[in-house]
Parts: structure tokens; C-alpha cells; sequence
């Protein structure tokens, strides 16, 4: 992963990452949201997988997948689903979704100015996935100031022109940190991290990991916190799991300020 170097401008970015089951009930809470952070000064970037999609297709057509370590195994039959998945479905209904709400979004992936110019991962091992080495910052800023949103598909490209399966949490971090974003929005199907029965609002590093311990944060949550605290590792000033509202739980360094928190969306 990226390691963060802050340098001084006045740009405020903030990477909201869509997952599959995500993507597929936004409400219109979310396209409010999307338009009140812009009123506010930020310039949003969402990028988004696709999992249920995907299966369908690959199901669709016979070819077999699954995944190891949490990364989707990617065979040469399956990397050209995949891309015409998310390049040719999924991608242009949610940017139409938010042009439909007012919001301006393109559509982009990593064959678009080599946006995310990416290396195989472990071909022996994963197959046709990759790993991002340089994200086109100058395309990003170039649309972001004109107040539109990219809509980034979870497709990376070698310099050769290969296409490669990214895992989308990857994408987000990388965005995020590249553009040295202020907040990354982690979206699923529940409202952040609970605790006995109650969200929590905002938490630290070392609570998460004694939740973890004691067990209270267990399950699908785990990879979850986990992909988040790699995100605050690397130098994100704050990784958010929220819901498709963009209300949930903010994760910061344990030497952090209120900066940041939920309420601000």
C-alpha cells in the first residue's frame, strides 16, 4: 500500500468506496448526501466492485470462481466477465443513477488515461489480479475541479494494456491516498460497528483491537475493521464504515482530534 505525504492544498477530497450488495439498494438518502458534502466544499470520488453482478455472470456463462484471502481468484476465461461487468453494467447504471439525482459523474476505470496503472498481484497464485502502482492524480484533480464526481470501476491496466481485477477496498485506499483525501467512506449493509447493541460514533485503533479480543467485533465485521485500520496505517486521517446514508462509524489514530466525525455528513 501507498504510504500518505501530506503536503499543503486546499482541496478537500473525500473516497467513497461502494461494495456489491451496496450498489445495488442506494436509497435516495445517499444521493442527498452525496450533494450536501459538495455544498459543503468537498470534492467526492467514488469507486465501487460489484460481487453480485459478477456471479451472475460468471454463472451466467459456466466459469467457476472463488475467493482466497479475501481477493476473488481471476482466471484468463474470467478477467473479460469480469471487465465487461463492471465497465459495461455496473459502472454506467450508477453514474446514471446519479446524473438521474442531479449529481454530475464519468465513468472511468483503469484503461481511462492509465488511470490505475497496476502489476499482476501473484498470477501463480490469484491469477488475473492486480495490484495499483501509480494512480493518474493530474486526470482526477483535471475532473474533480469542475465539480463532477468520478465513478471509478475496481479495472486496473497494465502498461502493456492487460486488464486486471482489483479488490475494491484496494482501490479506495489507493485513490484515497493518492489524492491525499481527507475521509474514506467504507459502504455496507450495516451502520458501523456495534457494540452491544449500539453504534458506535467513533473509535480508535486500540479499541478496535480489544473489541476484537473480547470478541464483540466478530464475523464479516472483522475484515472489515481490519481493512480499515491498514487504511489509517498508511496515513488516511480517517476511514469511515457507514451505510448507504453515509451515517456509521468513524475509525482515527488514537492521537487524532474530532475533526471528522459522522455528523458532518
Amino acid at each position: 500500500m501507498t504510504t500518505f505525504k501530506s503536503t499543503h492544498h486546499t482541496a478537500r477530497n473525500i473516497v467513497i468506496k461502494l461494495g456489491g450488495s451496496a450498489l445495488e439498494g442506494l436509497n435516495s438518502a445517499f444521493f442527498q448526501k452525496i450533494q450536501a458534502l459538495q455544498r459543503e466544499g468537498y470534492r467526492v470520488i467514488i469507486t465501487h466492485g460489484g460481487g453480485p453482478a459478477i456471479n451472475r455472470t460468471l454463472a451466467a456463462h459456466q466459469v467457476a470462481s472463488h475467493v482466497l484471502h479475501g481477493i476473488r481468484v481471476t482466471t484468463a476465461e474470467a478477467i473479460d466477465l469480469v471487465k465487461t461487468t463492471l465497465i459495461g453494467q455496473v459502472n454506467p447504471l450508477l453514474v446514471h443513477e446519479l446524473n438521474r439525482a442531479g449529481i454530475e459523474a464519468i465513468g472511468l476505470n483503469g484503461f481511462d488515461g492509465q488511470l490505475l496503472e497496476s502489476t499482476f498481484l501473484d498470477e501463480a497464485i490469484y491469477g488475473y489480479v492486480g495490484q495499483i502502482k501509480k494512480v493518474n492524480t493530474k486526470l482526477l484533480n483535471t475532473i474533480l475541479n469542475t465539480n463532477i464526481v468520478p465513478v471509478i470501476a475496481c479495472i486496473g491496466t497494465t502498461t502493456d494494456g492487460q486488464a486486471l481485477n482489483i479488490n475494491g477496498d484496494t482501490v479506495a485506499s489507493e485513490v484515497a491516498l493518492a489524492i491525499e483525501a481527507e475521509s474514506l467512506l467504507l459502504v455496507t449493509d450495516v451502520a458501523g460497528i456495534r457494540i452491544e447493541g449500539q453504534y458506535q460514533q467513533q473509535v480508535t485503533k486500540s479499541a478496535i483491537e480489544k473489541w476484537i479480543a473480547d470478541e464483540h467485533i466478530y464475523g464479516g465485521m472483522i475484515p472489515k475493521v481490519q481493512g480499515a485500520l491498514a487504511c489509517l496505517a498508511a496515513g488516511i486521517p480517517s476511514v469511515q464504515i457507514v451505510d448507504d446514508t453515509l451515517t456509521g462509524t468513524t475509525i482515527v489514530g488514537c492521537q487524532a482530534l474530532t475533526q471528522f466525525s459522522h455528523n458532518s455528513i
